[in-house]
Protein backbone atom coordinates (compact mmCIF):
# COMPACT_ATOMS: atom_id res chain seq x y z
CA UNK A 1 0.00 0.00 0.00
CA UNK A 2 1.37 3.45 -0.85
CA UNK A 3 0.53 5.98 2.17
CA UNK A 4 0.14 9.40 -0.72
CA UNK A 5 -0.95 11.34 2.31
CA UNK A 6 2.07 10.94 4.23
CA UNK A 7 4.43 11.57 1.02
CA UNK A 8 2.46 14.67 0.71
CA UNK A 9 2.63 16.30 4.22
CA UNK A 10 6.30 15.65 3.80
CA UNK A 11 6.49 17.63 1.30
CA UNK A 12 3.85 20.61 3.14
CA UNK A 13 5.69 20.26 6.03
CA UNK A 14 8.77 17.99 6.04
CA UNK A 15 10.37 16.21 9.14
CA UNK A 16 13.89 14.98 10.38
CA UNK A 17 14.37 11.47 9.10
CA UNK A 18 14.19 9.26 11.88
CA UNK A 19 15.37 5.47 12.28
CA UNK A 20 14.17 3.25 9.76
CA UNK A 21 11.13 1.69 11.19
CA UNK A 22 11.15 -2.62 10.60
CA UNK A 23 7.48 -3.98 10.75
CA UNK A 24 7.62 -6.90 14.06
CA UNK A 25 5.43 -9.23 11.10
CA UNK A 26 3.34 -8.96 8.35
CA UNK A 27 0.00 -7.61 7.94
CA UNK A 28 -2.74 -10.22 7.75
CA UNK A 29 -5.22 -10.02 5.22
CA UNK A 30 -7.74 -12.41 6.06
CA UNK A 31 -10.42 -13.85 3.52
CA UNK A 32 -13.08 -15.00 6.46
CA UNK A 33 -15.52 -16.18 4.02
CA UNK A 34 -16.21 -16.69 0.47
CA UNK A 35 -19.79 -16.21 -0.18
CA UNK A 36 -20.84 -13.08 -1.06
CA UNK A 37 -24.24 -11.18 -1.41
CA UNK A 38 -22.59 -9.55 -4.85
CA UNK A 39 -21.18 -10.61 -8.05
CA UNK A 40 -18.69 -7.93 -8.71
CA UNK A 41 -16.88 -7.71 -11.88
CA UNK A 42 -13.39 -7.10 -10.57
CA UNK A 43 -13.66 -9.71 -7.79
CA UNK A 44 -10.40 -11.48 -6.64
CA UNK A 45 -11.71 -14.11 -5.08
CA UNK A 46 -14.26 -14.98 -7.05
CA UNK A 47 -17.21 -15.22 -4.94
CA UNK A 48 -20.72 -15.17 -5.04
CA UNK A 49 -24.00 -15.87 -3.08
CA UNK A 50 -23.22 -19.73 -1.86
CA UNK A 51 -21.53 -21.52 0.58
CA UNK A 52 -18.14 -22.83 0.17
CA UNK A 53 -17.01 -25.89 1.36
CA UNK A 54 -13.97 -26.72 4.07
CA UNK A 55 -14.13 -22.64 5.95
CA UNK A 56 -12.60 -22.68 8.77
CA UNK A 57 -14.12 -22.92 11.79
CA UNK A 58 -14.21 -20.48 14.48
CA UNK A 59 -11.94 -22.63 16.86
CA UNK A 60 -9.32 -22.91 13.86
CA UNK A 61 -9.51 -19.10 13.20
CA UNK A 62 -8.81 -18.87 17.20
CA UNK A 63 -5.73 -21.08 17.24
CA UNK A 64 -4.42 -19.14 14.24
CA UNK A 65 -5.02 -16.11 15.69
CA UNK A 66 -2.70 -16.67 18.78
CA UNK A 67 -0.01 -18.09 16.16
CA UNK A 68 -0.41 -14.38 14.75
CA UNK A 69 0.22 -12.65 17.61
CA UNK A 70 3.11 -14.72 19.03
CA UNK A 71 4.80 -14.13 15.30
CA UNK A 72 4.31 -10.49 15.68
CA UNK A 73 1.32 -9.70 12.78
CA UNK A 74 0.40 -6.09 13.84
CA UNK A 75 -2.46 -5.84 11.83
CA UNK A 76 -5.76 -8.11 10.34
CA UNK A 77 -7.97 -6.72 7.80
CA UNK A 78 -10.88 -8.53 8.17
CA UNK A 79 -12.88 -9.43 4.70
CA UNK A 80 -14.27 -11.90 2.61
CA UNK A 81 -16.43 -12.60 0.53
CA UNK A 82 -18.74 -10.69 3.08
CA UNK A 83 -16.85 -10.66 5.96
CA UNK A 84 -20.29 -9.93 7.59
CA UNK A 85 -22.25 -12.84 6.46
CA UNK A 86 -20.08 -15.12 9.18
CA UNK A 87 -21.96 -15.73 11.59
CA UNK A 88 -19.34 -15.71 14.33
CA UNK A 89 -17.91 -12.30 12.74
CA UNK A 90 -18.43 -10.00 16.22
CA UNK A 91 -17.42 -13.00 18.23
CA UNK A 92 -13.96 -13.49 16.02
CA UNK A 93 -13.33 -9.15 16.09
CA UNK A 94 -13.99 -8.70 19.50
CA UNK A 95 -11.17 -11.81 20.63
CA UNK A 96 -8.90 -9.73 17.69
CA UNK A 97 -9.35 -6.44 19.57
CA UNK A 98 -8.71 -7.88 22.82
CA UNK A 99 -5.49 -9.77 21.95
CA UNK A 100 -4.73 -5.70 20.52
CA UNK A 101 -4.44 -6.23 16.77
CA UNK A 102 -5.20 -3.61 14.97
CA UNK A 103 -8.24 -4.44 13.02
CA UNK A 104 -10.25 -3.58 9.92
CA UNK A 105 -13.16 -4.45 8.67
CA UNK A 106 -13.29 -5.31 4.54
CA UNK A 107 -16.87 -4.74 3.66
CA UNK A 108 -19.03 -3.97 0.16
CA UNK A 109 -21.36 -1.85 3.03
CA UNK A 110 -24.63 -3.22 1.86
CA UNK A 111 -25.43 -5.01 5.06
CA UNK A 112 -24.89 -2.33 6.93
CA UNK A 113 -28.36 -1.26 8.57
CA UNK A 114 -29.53 0.45 11.52
CA UNK A 115 -28.90 -3.02 13.35
CA UNK A 116 -26.00 -3.78 12.10
CA UNK A 117 -24.12 -0.72 12.74
CA UNK A 118 -24.82 -1.00 16.54
CA UNK A 119 -22.52 -4.29 16.70
CA UNK A 120 -19.80 -2.89 14.29
CA UNK A 121 -19.95 0.33 16.58
CA UNK A 122 -19.12 -2.10 19.78
CA UNK A 123 -16.33 -3.70 18.12
CA UNK A 124 -14.41 -0.52 17.99
CA UNK A 125 -13.03 -1.62 14.60
CA UNK A 126 -9.62 0.81 13.62
CA UNK A 127 -10.99 0.90 10.24
CA UNK A 128 -13.85 0.16 8.18
CA UNK A 129 -13.40 -0.03 4.06
CA UNK A 130 -16.21 0.07 1.53
CA UNK A 131 -16.03 -0.50 -1.76
CA UNK A 132 -17.59 1.89 -4.26
CA UNK A 133 -16.82 2.01 -7.76
CA UNK A 134 -18.26 5.10 -9.04
CA UNK A 135 -21.56 6.96 -8.75
CA UNK A 136 -24.49 5.52 -8.61
CA UNK A 137 -25.46 3.49 -11.75
CA UNK A 138 -21.20 2.92 -12.81
CA UNK A 139 -21.16 1.40 -9.01
CA UNK A 140 -24.33 -1.05 -9.67
CA UNK A 141 -23.06 -1.63 -13.12
CA UNK A 142 -19.43 -2.57 -11.47
CA UNK A 143 -21.64 -4.96 -8.37
CA UNK A 144 -23.96 -6.44 -10.91
CA UNK A 145 -26.44 -5.44 -8.32
CA UNK A 146 -29.33 -2.45 -8.92
CA UNK A 147 -29.25 -0.81 -5.60
CA UNK A 148 -25.89 -1.70 -4.13
CA UNK A 149 -24.51 2.06 -5.00
CA UNK A 150 -27.44 3.31 -2.10
CA UNK A 151 -27.05 0.28 -0.03
CA UNK A 152 -23.13 1.12 0.36
CA UNK A 153 -23.45 4.52 0.64
CA UNK A 154 -25.85 4.16 4.02
CA UNK A 155 -23.76 1.98 5.25
CA UNK A 156 -20.63 4.68 5.24
CA UNK A 157 -23.55 7.11 6.08
CA UNK A 158 -23.82 5.02 9.40
CA UNK A 159 -19.88 4.71 9.82
CA UNK A 160 -19.96 8.29 9.85
CA UNK A 161 -22.80 9.03 12.03
CA UNK A 162 -21.04 6.68 14.85
CA UNK A 163 -17.91 7.89 14.62
CA UNK A 164 -16.62 5.23 13.34
CA UNK A 165 -13.39 5.53 10.86
CA UNK A 166 -14.77 4.62 7.26
CA UNK A 167 -13.21 4.93 3.90
CA UNK A 168 -13.77 4.63 -0.28
CA UNK A 169 -12.46 1.52 -1.75
CA UNK A 170 -11.82 2.23 -5.50
CA UNK A 171 -10.90 -0.16 -7.84
CA UNK A 172 -9.85 1.67 -11.44
CA UNK A 173 -10.71 0.40 -14.72
CA UNK A 174 -11.58 2.50 -18.38
CA UNK A 175 -14.79 1.94 -17.94
CA UNK A 176 -15.06 3.96 -14.34
CA UNK A 177 -12.13 6.10 -14.26
CA UNK A 178 -14.32 9.00 -15.57
CA UNK A 179 -15.74 9.15 -11.98
CA UNK A 180 -13.14 10.15 -9.92
CA UNK A 181 -13.50 13.65 -9.37
CA UNK A 182 -17.38 12.42 -8.68
CA UNK A 183 -15.71 10.28 -5.67
CA UNK A 184 -13.52 12.44 -4.36
CA UNK A 185 -15.88 15.44 -4.15
CA UNK A 186 -18.48 12.80 -2.65
CA UNK A 187 -15.68 11.97 0.17
CA UNK A 188 -15.86 15.89 0.76
CA UNK A 189 -19.34 16.57 0.86
CA UNK A 190 -20.01 12.86 3.10
CA UNK A 191 -17.38 13.30 5.70
CA UNK A 192 -15.53 10.14 4.61
CA UNK A 193 -12.50 9.59 6.35
CA UNK A 194 -10.07 7.88 3.91
CA UNK A 195 -9.64 7.19 -0.17
CA UNK A 196 -7.97 4.20 -1.19
CA UNK A 197 -7.69 3.99 -5.21
CA UNK A 198 -6.84 0.38 -6.22
CA UNK A 199 -4.95 -0.24 -9.70
CA UNK A 200 -6.83 -3.64 -11.17
CA UNK A 201 -4.91 -6.33 -10.34
CA UNK A 202 -4.98 -9.46 -13.10
CA UNK A 203 -6.53 -12.23 -10.59
CA UNK A 204 -9.74 -13.56 -10.18
CA UNK A 205 -12.37 -11.84 -12.16
CA UNK A 206 -9.82 -8.84 -12.38
CA UNK A 207 -7.84 -11.33 -14.62
CA UNK A 208 -10.51 -12.43 -16.86
CA UNK A 209 -11.40 -8.35 -17.00
CA UNK A 210 -7.90 -6.75 -17.23
CA UNK A 211 -9.18 -5.96 -20.84
CA UNK A 212 -10.23 -3.61 -19.27
CA UNK A 213 -7.08 -2.22 -17.09
CA UNK A 214 -7.02 1.68 -17.47
CA UNK A 215 -4.32 2.46 -20.12
CA UNK A 216 -1.06 4.26 -19.35
CA UNK A 217 -1.87 7.42 -19.98
CA UNK A 218 -5.13 7.37 -18.61
CA UNK A 219 -3.62 6.16 -15.29
CA UNK A 220 -1.56 9.03 -15.32
CA UNK A 221 -3.79 11.50 -15.46
CA UNK A 222 -5.79 9.87 -12.73
CA UNK A 223 -3.03 9.68 -10.90
CA UNK A 224 -2.07 13.42 -11.25
CA UNK A 225 -4.88 14.23 -10.53
CA UNK A 226 -5.12 12.45 -7.20
CA UNK A 227 -1.93 13.45 -6.12
CA UNK A 228 -2.98 17.28 -6.98
CA UNK A 229 -6.53 16.78 -4.59
CA UNK A 230 -4.86 15.36 -1.89
CA UNK A 231 -2.33 18.11 -1.55
CA UNK A 232 -5.02 20.64 -1.84
CA UNK A 233 -6.89 18.64 0.77
CA UNK A 234 -3.88 17.65 3.38
CA UNK A 235 -3.34 21.85 3.06
CA UNK A 236 -6.98 22.60 3.94
CA UNK A 237 -6.81 20.48 6.54
CA UNK A 238 -4.16 22.92 8.52
CA UNK A 239 -6.88 25.42 8.78
CA UNK A 240 -9.60 23.00 9.35
CA UNK A 241 -7.99 20.14 11.32
CA UNK A 242 -9.80 17.37 9.12
CA UNK A 243 -7.16 15.15 7.65
CA UNK A 244 -8.91 12.93 4.82
CA UNK A 245 -6.25 10.47 4.00
CA UNK A 246 -5.05 9.33 0.38
CA UNK A 247 -3.63 6.08 -0.33
CA UNK A 248 -3.01 3.62 -3.27
CA UNK A 249 -2.59 0.03 -3.71
CA UNK A 250 -1.90 -2.77 -6.75
CA UNK A 251 0.98 -1.01 -8.57
CA UNK A 252 3.90 0.74 -6.92
CA UNK A 253 5.21 2.65 -9.82
CA UNK A 254 2.70 5.08 -8.00
CA UNK A 255 6.00 5.65 -5.87
CA UNK A 256 8.28 6.97 -8.56
CA UNK A 257 5.66 8.50 -10.85
CA UNK A 258 5.03 10.69 -7.82
CA UNK A 259 8.82 11.73 -7.74
CA UNK A 260 8.41 12.64 -11.03
CA UNK A 261 5.65 14.93 -9.97
CA UNK A 262 7.39 16.28 -7.03
CA UNK A 263 10.90 16.81 -9.14
CA UNK A 264 8.67 19.05 -11.28
CA UNK A 265 5.93 20.70 -9.02
CA UNK A 266 7.93 20.88 -5.83
CA UNK A 267 11.43 20.39 -6.86
CA UNK A 268 13.02 21.83 -3.73
CA UNK A 269 11.22 18.23 -1.48
CA UNK A 270 12.68 15.76 -4.50
CA UNK A 271 15.85 14.67 -2.32
CA UNK A 272 13.41 14.70 0.90
CA UNK A 273 10.52 12.46 -1.04
CA UNK A 274 13.29 10.00 -2.72
CA UNK A 275 14.98 9.33 0.22
CA UNK A 276 11.07 8.39 2.14
CA UNK A 277 10.48 7.06 -0.75
CA UNK A 278 13.60 4.07 -0.35
CA UNK A 279 12.37 3.90 2.71
CA UNK A 280 8.94 2.71 2.48
CA UNK A 281 10.40 0.12 -0.49
CA UNK A 282 7.87 -0.68 -2.94
CA UNK A 283 6.08 -4.14 -3.12
CA UNK A 284 6.36 -5.54 0.14
CA UNK A 285 4.19 -9.13 -1.36
CA UNK A 286 5.75 -11.87 0.75
CA UNK A 287 7.25 -9.63 3.09
CA UNK A 288 5.26 -7.43 4.93
CA UNK A 289 1.47 -8.25 3.33
CA UNK A 290 0.58 -11.56 3.73
CA UNK A 291 -2.97 -13.44 3.25
CA UNK A 292 -4.88 -16.17 4.31
CA UNK A 293 -7.90 -17.70 2.56
CA UNK A 294 -11.64 -18.90 3.71
CA UNK A 295 -9.94 -22.75 3.78
CA UNK A 296 -7.20 -22.07 5.41
CA UNK A 297 -4.37 -21.63 2.59
CA UNK A 298 -2.03 -19.14 2.45
CA UNK A 299 -0.77 -16.83 0.02
CA UNK A 300 1.52 -13.85 -0.57
CA UNK A 301 -1.19 -11.16 -0.35
CA UNK A 302 -4.82 -11.54 -1.57
CA UNK A 303 -4.00 -11.70 -5.42
CA UNK A 304 -1.65 -14.81 -5.40
CA UNK A 305 -4.70 -16.74 -4.53
CA UNK A 306 -3.53 -19.55 -7.83
CA UNK A 307 -0.43 -20.14 -5.89
CA UNK A 308 -0.26 -21.86 -2.91
CA UNK A 309 2.15 -21.64 0.08
CA UNK A 310 1.15 -24.03 2.52
CA UNK A 311 -2.35 -24.25 4.75
CA UNK A 312 -2.46 -23.91 8.69
CA UNK A 313 -4.43 -27.11 8.65
CA UNK A 314 -0.68 -28.43 8.44
CA UNK A 315 1.48 -26.42 9.66
CA UNK A 316 1.69 -23.04 11.18
CA UNK A 317 1.26 -19.79 9.52
CA UNK A 318 4.46 -18.76 10.78
CA UNK A 319 6.37 -21.53 9.68
CA UNK A 320 4.70 -21.29 6.22
CA UNK A 321 5.60 -17.25 5.84
CA UNK A 322 9.33 -18.35 7.44
CA UNK A 323 9.91 -20.71 4.60
CA UNK A 324 11.97 -19.69 1.51
CA UNK A 325 12.33 -22.80 0.29
CA UNK A 326 9.50 -22.16 -2.36
CA UNK A 327 10.93 -20.35 -5.31
CA UNK A 328 8.31 -17.46 -5.22
CA UNK A 329 8.78 -16.82 -1.44
CA UNK A 330 12.99 -17.02 -1.90
CA UNK A 331 12.73 -14.11 -4.69
CA UNK A 332 9.90 -12.09 -3.28
CA UNK A 333 12.19 -11.78 0.08
CA UNK A 334 15.25 -11.44 -2.19
CA UNK A 335 16.70 -7.82 -2.06
CA UNK A 336 16.73 -6.84 -4.91
CA UNK A 337 14.27 -8.98 -6.03
CA UNK A 338 15.31 -10.88 -9.42
CA UNK A 339 13.14 -9.15 -11.74
CA UNK A 340 13.91 -8.95 -15.44
CA UNK A 341 13.04 -6.45 -18.48
CA UNK A 342 11.91 -2.99 -17.95
CA UNK A 343 11.86 -3.68 -13.97
CA UNK A 344 15.51 -5.31 -14.00
CA UNK A 345 17.03 -2.38 -15.73
CA UNK A 346 15.16 0.76 -13.79
CA UNK A 347 16.68 3.15 -12.02
CA UNK A 348 13.75 3.07 -9.40
CA UNK A 349 13.97 -0.77 -8.28
CA UNK A 350 14.93 0.25 -4.98
CA UNK A 351 11.98 2.43 -4.50
CA UNK A 352 9.15 0.08 -6.62
CA UNK A 353 10.50 -3.31 -5.73
CA UNK A 354 9.55 -4.56 -8.72
CA UNK A 355 6.08 -3.62 -8.42
CA UNK A 356 3.17 -6.42 -8.72
CA UNK A 357 4.61 -10.09 -9.42
CA UNK A 358 0.67 -11.05 -9.61
CA UNK A 359 0.56 -9.24 -12.78
CA UNK A 360 3.77 -10.40 -14.74
CA UNK A 361 3.10 -13.72 -13.45
CA UNK A 362 -0.24 -13.46 -15.44
CA UNK A 363 0.87 -12.94 -18.32
CA UNK A 364 3.91 -14.44 -18.92
CA UNK A 365 4.03 -17.03 -16.56
CA UNK A 366 7.16 -16.18 -14.61
CA UNK A 367 7.30 -14.52 -11.54
CA UNK A 368 10.20 -12.38 -12.54
CA UNK A 369 9.53 -10.49 -16.04
CA UNK A 370 8.30 -7.21 -16.20
CA UNK A 371 5.36 -6.00 -14.82
CA UNK A 372 2.96 -4.80 -17.56
CA UNK A 373 1.11 -2.61 -15.57
CA UNK A 374 4.15 0.24 -15.05
CA UNK A 375 2.70 3.44 -16.66
CA UNK A 376 6.18 4.92 -16.44
CA UNK A 377 7.84 5.34 -20.23
CA UNK A 378 11.34 4.06 -20.64
CA UNK A 379 12.86 7.36 -20.61
CA UNK A 380 11.69 8.57 -16.91
CA UNK A 381 13.12 5.13 -15.55
CA UNK A 382 16.43 4.94 -17.21
CA UNK A 383 15.37 1.72 -19.37
CA UNK A 384 16.81 1.47 -23.04
CA UNK A 385 18.12 -2.15 -24.91
CA UNK A 386 17.59 -5.77 -23.51
CA UNK A 387 18.00 -6.89 -19.65
CA UNK A 388 19.11 -10.21 -18.44
CA UNK A 389 16.77 -11.88 -15.62
CA UNK A 390 18.71 -12.00 -12.03
CA UNK A 391 18.60 -15.34 -10.34
CA UNK A 392 16.43 -16.16 -7.68
CA UNK A 393 18.83 -17.58 -4.66
CA UNK A 394 17.87 -19.77 -3.13
CA UNK A 395 15.75 -22.02 -5.34
CA UNK A 396 14.42 -25.24 -4.75
CA UNK A 397 13.07 -27.55 -7.57
CA UNK A 398 11.91 -30.17 -5.44
CA UNK A 399 9.05 -27.65 -3.46
CA UNK A 400 5.92 -28.37 -5.60
CA UNK A 401 3.13 -27.11 -2.64
CA UNK A 402 1.79 -24.54 -5.73
CA UNK A 403 -1.06 -24.77 -7.77
CA UNK A 404 0.18 -22.84 -10.68
CA UNK A 405 1.64 -24.97 -13.37
CA UNK A 406 4.15 -21.81 -14.80
CA UNK A 407 6.58 -21.14 -12.23
CA UNK A 408 8.67 -18.61 -14.18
Amino acid sequence: MFRLSKFIDEIIDPQPLGKVRVPPGPVVIWNLIRRCNLNCKHCYSISTDKDFPGELSTSEIFKVMDDLKSFGVPVLILSGGEPLLRPDIFEISKRAKDMGFYVGLSTNGTLIDEEMIKKIASIGYDYVGISIDGIKETHDKFRRHEGAFDASMNGIRLCVNEGIKVGIRFTMTQDNIHELDGLMKLMDDEGIDKFYLSHLNYAGRGNHNRKDDAVHSITRDAMEKLFTHCMESRISAKNNGSKKEFVTGNNDADGPFLLKWVEKNYPESASHITELLKRWGGNASGVNVANIDNTGHVHPDTMWWHYDLGSVHDRPFSEIWADTSDPLMAGLKQSPRPVGGRCGKCDYLEICNGNTRTRAHQISGSFWDEDPGCYLIDGEIGVSGDNQRLEVVPFSKSNNRHRNTKTG
